[in-house]
């Protein structure tokens, strides 16, 4: 879709002015450095602004600098990233801060490629470094910015799919004002977060209403179409809350998949044909060389996720003779729980068992 030169011009003057006007006051627009931008779009995926403003206040206070983060232990950071989930976004971080201080001299790379290379860092990501924190006109194409696009030229069909993604970029393209790109990249983002809403939307205060075809066509809320929810898959747990003089065990999971890296008590998804207890004496014998060890239960938790409706049966059990403190094994007074990077399941458990 090839956008005439004035549509371009009106879009981009329209949005950088009320942008201006109209623009949330955010910590890293005060001080859009690349790391600020970074750790922030890092942050806001799948996540609220609102939510994430803490966590960037605590982690700028924490790590100050790309090289703070990079010298940081992995568990620190986890702790401090602990109940805003997708925790691979923060042990991507981690990686990505350890390249940027100790192979590329401590320097943000300035090129798609160069921040591409970086783990973690996805085309979005790298437009919205290079275009806020380098000026460069970059394009971005985020769930806000692809409803404002589908909107304002009446996109149909599944805009996540490859032909879709395709003029989304082609749009997000030809429209990125050489300029000033990262104001006009912000004003997108903050347009279809603030006015241009999945539910209604508020029309009659958009800087590009008068350009808007589905507006025009009477359906705004139709454009992108509903995406079809993937079903919710039920899941049973079996986790045990082990003690030995005040101090109860934590494991760390693997750096992989759901709350990779994090501590939590050891327990196991249990297959529909086997008892809860069973597989975790089985799992309990295989991982921690423990042998009749007597659980007594304590009752259920349950816990959702977007996909994952997860019921989690947990018992107890005092351990005469206490594992050696590892890596993958830690021993921890209950009160230290909360300082330490667990997951929210791991603290509605530890409640369970043990109040704490």
């Amino acid at each position: 879709m090839k956008l005439p030169p004035e549509t371009i011009a009106s879009i981009r003057r329209r949005l950088i002015g009320w942008f201006a006007r109209h623009q949330r006051v955010l910590p890293w627009r005060s001080e859009p450095t690349a790391y600020r931008v970074w750790l922030s779009e890092v942050m806001l995926q799948q996540t609220q602004v609102a939510t994430a403003l803490p966590y960037f206040e605590r982690f700028m206070r924490a790590f100050p600098t790309v090289r703070a983060l990079a010298g940081a232990d992995l568990d620190d950071v986890l702790t401090l990233w602990a109940g805003l989930g997708y925790y691979s976004r923060a042990r991507n971080l981690h990686r990505a801060a350890t390249i940027i201080a100790h192979e590329l001299g401590g320097r943000f790379p300035d090129t798609p490629a160069g921040l591409l290379a970086l783990p973690g860092v996805g085309r979005y990501s790298a437009g919205a470094i290079l275009s806020i924190a380098f000026n460069q006109p970059a394009p971005i194409v985020d769930g806000n910015v692809t409803r404002v696009l589908s909107r304002l030229f009446a996109l149909r069909g599944d805009p996540r799919s490859p032909a879709g993604l395709r003029r989304l970029w082609s749009l997000a393209e030809q429209l990125v004002d050489p300029r000033r790109p990262g104001d006009f990249n912000q004003a997108m983002m903050e347009l279809g977060a603030m006015v241009c809403t999945p539910a209604t939307p508020s029309c009659g205060k958009c800087p590009v209403a008068k350009l808007c075809r589905a507006l025009a066509l009477g359906q705004p809320e139709r454009f992108p179409p509903a995406r079809r929810r993937s079903p919710v898959r039920a899941e049973r747990w079996a986790v045990a809350v082990l003690r030995s003089d005040a101090e109860v065990l934590l494991v760390r999971r693997e750096a992989a998949g759901r709350w990779g890296g994090l501590r939590e008590f050891p327990g196991l998804v249990v297959p529909a044909s086997q008892s809860a207890i069973a597989a975790l004496r089985a799992m309990l014998r295989e991982r921690l060389a423990l042998r009749n060890v007597r659980l007594s239960p304590v009752g259920q938790v349950r816990h959702q996720l977007s996909h994952r409706d997860m019921t989690v049966e947990v018992f107890t059990a005092a351990i005469p003779s206490r594992i050696e403190p590892s890596s993958d094994a830690r021993w921890v007074a209950p009160a230290d729980l909360s300082s330490l990077a667990i997951s929210r399941l791991t603290h509605k458990i530890a409640r369970a068992a043990l109040g704490a």
